[in-house]
């Protein structure tokens, strides 16, 4: 028990004020006389001993009721035993309001949103009018970050509405702490109101700040049911005009009950192209596919959509490409090749690629930055400056690919492959060996072939050099020679690819370059230099686009704008890597169709979509909000479990304590009235 005013403690002295009365008896009597007092001796002894108990117990009365009085007056507490929260002077009071899109969810009271207002208004009422309010919702605005009266923060209240902002709560908390303690204010508490959705509020990682007070107020819905598009992807890297193109998609269903019979409507460039029928078990996901032909070059915006109440912001996944891509190449070929090789034929043939070809005696290392794909096709020396440039393009996430000539120098090679981490040459074998298997485990001709036949026809090599790899050295082979060799193999680093031959492409080692294998093996080290694009990004957060690097040197900054709407956002843009990254800084918050462009020059189309984490309304339960309260042992942390009703009274105790003066100022009448009662009727 605590007291507010301990002072009037001392008051507690005044109880011998009618202990001393008792004790010295200031009565005067009056004598009587009578004629003969034999019979009155009898009545005095028995009188004395009544008398004598009716003042001990008005004694009693009057102390209980002064003693009543003076704790009354210095309103005693009952506190919980983990509060060391000081309760006297003005509250400085945080509320959170849950505004994520789960609170679009329904009990019998209505929406969560709306419950939630009408709860945190009480909290406010609750409160005094010296008290001062701080609203936060998950949009994190200015005017959260500041102060309010009782008024002003019920006007607050009433503002808030349905946000596309996800946070988890130890953000949150984190945020209110720091604006509380920036208060001189020494009461400070904090209430929480939220669905307690169990993607968000992380509970458990909270840092509990023993100095606040911690309430959390947990809003359940009738029932959990929501099913939604999770996201999409295309079943090959490359979308081309006239090619028959298979999208893939997740339906979620996070609910209790099965959906039998569902359907999902694709469209692209505003025109509904396909159907997908489909069924989904509860708690459980299924995948749709759609087969449709791009008829459009460049530019494609596609949505997805399907029908779900009452949770409506996930049922339509927006998704962009671009059918029309390049694939840049930098050919660099030795001294015998000449610029007009089978290589440089390939890529000429073919309006896929775009081509830069130079000879190794006069590189431009600048056309680097641009490509995807390098080539070094057969060069006599690797110079070291050569080399600088390709551990940097390496590093920028762009693929390499290593053909040794046939008078290699091998001091040259060995010294830039150990650079690299790639295996040693050797001396050169001079046997004739076919390419006896073909590695399907390494994927890399996944698509190529429907099967693979023991007897295919497959390349015959002549001569080749011996590959010496260490230890250390992650090399995977993609093509073996009938002796176990490696004709092809592929060393990964994070997000960039180095390909090496151990045979010179030419007419005199191998017929590789005439062989039916030639061109696929090419455009899939192509394929896959190409760096996936997201389908779609999420709004509300820091995305991070990356543009072609030509961006940088043009002094005009790039915009992102969306497609027939007047958002226009010019974002921060960093060149990393020989590529230019745009950071979004969170500016964009609706979802839909935008674009990357300069100088209204489109450089890349961009779908946005809400958040998917408030997709799974899975929540919290009481028992599970206590369990996890009483396994980190946090101190100042409650949660109100009953908010059916008014929760005024229950926010009053949890703030101030359960207050006792009331009771003792009942004690006090009812042991004054017990003393008028004994005096009067007791004779």
């Amino acid at each position: 028990m605590m007291f507010v005013y301990p002072a009037f403690i001392w008051a507690l002295a005044a109880v011998a004020i009618p202990i001393i009365i008792h004790l010295f008896n200031f009565r005067r009597y009056k004598k009587v006389y009578f004629t003969n007092v034999r019979f009155l001796k009898e009545l005095q002894h028995q009188s004395k001993s009544k008398s004598r108990l009716r003042e001990i117990l008005v004694l009693i009365a009057r102390c209980l009721a002064i003693a009543c009085l003076v704790m009354a007056f210095a309103q005693p507490v009952i506190k919980d035993k983990n509060t060391t929260v000081i309760n006297t002077g003005a509250k400085a009071v945080s509320i959170y309001i849950d505004n994520s899109f789960s609170m679009e969810n329904v009990n019998k009271q209505g929406p969560l949103l709306e419950i939630a207002k009408t709860k945190a208004k009480e909290i406010i009422k609750a409160f005094g009018n010296g008290d001062k309010f701080q609203i936060i919702t998950n949009d994190f605005e200015g005017k959260h970050q500041r102060f309010n009266s009782k008024e002003d923060a019920v006007s607050l209240v009433d503002e808030v509405k349905i946000s596309s902002a996800v946070r988890v709560f130890s953000d949150v908390l984190n945020r209110q702490n720091e604006f509380l303690g920036s208060s001189s204010l020494p009461n400070k508490k904090v209430y929480a109101l939220s669905d307690a959705q169990k993607t968000t509020f992380n509970l458990e990682e909270i840092k509990n700040d023993t100095s606040i007070k911690l309430t959390i107020l947990p809003l359940k819905a009738n029932e959990i049911n929501n099913i939604y598009i999770d996201s999409c992807w295309f079943e090959t890297p490359l979308q081309q005009k006239g090619f028959i193109q298979k999208l893939h998609a997740n339906v979620v269903n996070y609910g209790n009950s099965n959906l039998e019979i569902g359907s999902a409507k694709l469209f692209l460039n505003k025109q509904q192209i396909a159907i997908s029928s489909f069924s989904v078990e509860a708690n459980s996901k299924t995948e749709i596919q759609f087969t449709f032909e791009c008829k459009k070059e460049g530019v494609n915006y596609g949505s997805i959509k399907i029908e779900d109440y009452p949770i409506t912001f996930d049922d339509e996944l927006y998704f962009a490409f671009n059918s029309k891509v390049n694939v840049a190449v930098c050919l660099v070929s030795g001294k015998e090749q000449g610029l007009d090789n089978s290589l440089s034929t390939l890529f000429k043939t073919d309006s896929l690629f775009k081509l830069n070809s130079f000879l190794e005696q006069a590189i431009d290392y600048s056309a680097f930055k641009g490509s995807d794909v390098v080539i070094l096709n057969q060069l006599v020396d690797l110079s070291s400056g050569l080399m600088a440039e390709l551990l940097k393009f390496r590093d920028g996430g762009g693929s390499i690919v290593f053909i040794p000539a046939q008078n290699a120098n091998l001091v040259s090679y060995n010294e830039g492959f150990s650079t690299l981490q790639l295996p040693n040459l050797a001396v050169l074998d001079s046997s004739n060996l076919k390419v006896d298997k073909i590695e399907l485990a390494s994927k890399f001709y996944a698509g190529v072939f429907e099967k693979v036949n023991d007897r295919l026809n497959l390349p015959l090599v002549t001569k080749h050099y011996k590959l010496i790899k260490t230890s250390n050295i992650d090399f995977e082979s993609i093509l073996l020679l009938q002796n176990t060799d490696a004709l092809l193999g592929l060393s990964k680093k994070s997000n960039s690819s180095v390909y090496l031959f151990s045979a010179p492409l030419n007419e005199k080692c191998t017929n590789f370059s005439k062989h039916a294998l030639f061109v696929p093996t090419f455009y899939q080290i192509c394929f896959g230099s190409l760096k996936s694009v997201p389908l779609s990004y999420h709004v509300s957060s820091n995305v991070v686009i990356s543009v072609k690097n030509d961006l940088a040197s043009v002094d005009q900054p790039a915009h992102i704008k969306q497609v027939n709407g007047q958002l226009d956002v010019i974002p921060e843009a960093r060149s990393i890597n020989n590529a230019v990254s745009l950071f979004t800084q969170r500016q964009i918050n609706i979802p839909g169709f935008f674009e990357v462009s300069r100088n209204n020059s489109l450089l890349l189309p961009l779908a946005f979509n809400y958040s998917r984490k408030e997709s799974n309304l899975l929540c919290l339960s009481n028992d599970e909000l206590k369990k996890i309260i009483e396994e980190k042992n946090f101190k100042n942390v409650d949660v109100i479990e009953d908010i059916s009703g008014d929760i005024t009274s229950q926010i009053l105790q949890g703030a101030e304590g359960k207050k006792l003066w009331k009771i003792f100022i009942i004690l006090t009448l009812l042991f004054i009235g017990l003393e008028i009662a004994l005096l009067r009727f007791l004779k």
